[in-house]
């Protein structure tokens, strides 16, 4: 369970008692950290046999906050500080820290394997081989060996590999683009007057030349020269021509699309 404090202006859990100070619910000025220090310090004393570790560290980090929030508050020149740019600071504090601890635990990690390795330099490998009793154990590694399996195998190992390769000369490019599908609505379209997309495309087999045809229609509807309606949320999308307005097929811009 958290600590609990109580003085003259709150009675609660002590983790709380920071929340509101920050949240500005609490006057940092009226609370006594004295006071609660020495309840705190009476407290430890009432169950040293059974101190829970994690509630007196928790208990140590929030006071330390607390006092350093109060000391920044009472030295002069911070009153127009705000509140975020000194949770900023404690940040950046947080993070030093953070790294000194990460050096210093690389530095004892250092210390460690240094040990170890100086350890390992007073070890001597056994060059001996095995005793006679066992050798007639061992298998040969040797054995069946010769030099011309020796050559074999070195020219396996250094034999440059095949690189996989997958041609598509056979494969009929698809080339499509978005201002031959433009010319080709600005014709369609006037003689229909208004079409679904879906039947506009039914006569496309390539998937990229539906993509194709639907950017062409959004460059025209872009520029006011089609109109776009979808009654329905997923349903068809209708396309009603509404006109060049004087203008011809080189009059509309196109964008530059690229893949």
């Amino acid at each position: 369970m958290p600590y609990e404090v109580s003085t003259p202006v709150f009675a609660g859990p002590f983790d709380l008692l920071l929340h509101l100070i920050l949240q500005e619910k609490v006057d940092l000025y009226e609370v006594s950290l004295t006071a609660i220090v020495d309840a705190y310090l009476v407290e430890l004393r009432r169950i040293q046999d059974s101190l829970d570790l994690d509630v007196a560290t928790e208990f140590l980090l929030i006071a330390a906050t607390l006092v350093e929030l109060k000391a920044r508050r009472l030295l002069p020149g911070r009153e127009d500080m705000d509140l975020d740019e000194e949770l900023a600071l404690w940040e950046e504090r947080d993070l030093l820290l953070a790294r000194l601890l990460e050096c210093k635990t690389f530095k004892d990690v250092a210390a460690v394997l240094a040990g170890l390795a100086d350890g390992a330099a007073l070890s001597y490998p056994r060059i001996a081989g095995l005793d006679e009793r066992f050798q007639g154990l061992a298998p040969d590694p040797l054995e069946g060996l010769n030099p011309t399996k020796l050559r074999n195998a070195y020219q396996r190992a250094v034999a440059p590999k095949v690189v996989s390769r997958v041609l598509l000369d056979h494969v009929a490019p698809i080339r499509v683009s978005v201002s031959d599908a433009v010319a080709e609505l600005c014709d369609e379209l006037p003689r229909v007057g208004r079409i679904s997309f879906r039947r506009l495309t039914a006569g496309l087999v390539e998937r990229l030349e539906v993509i194709v045809r639907f950017l062409a229609l959004l460059e025209l509807y872009k520029q006011g020269v089609v109109d776009l309606d979808q009654p329905a949320v997923f349903g068809d999308i209708d396309v009603v021509w509404l006109g060049l307005d004087g203008r011809s097929d080189d009059d509309i811009t196109i964008d530059a699309y690229e893949g």
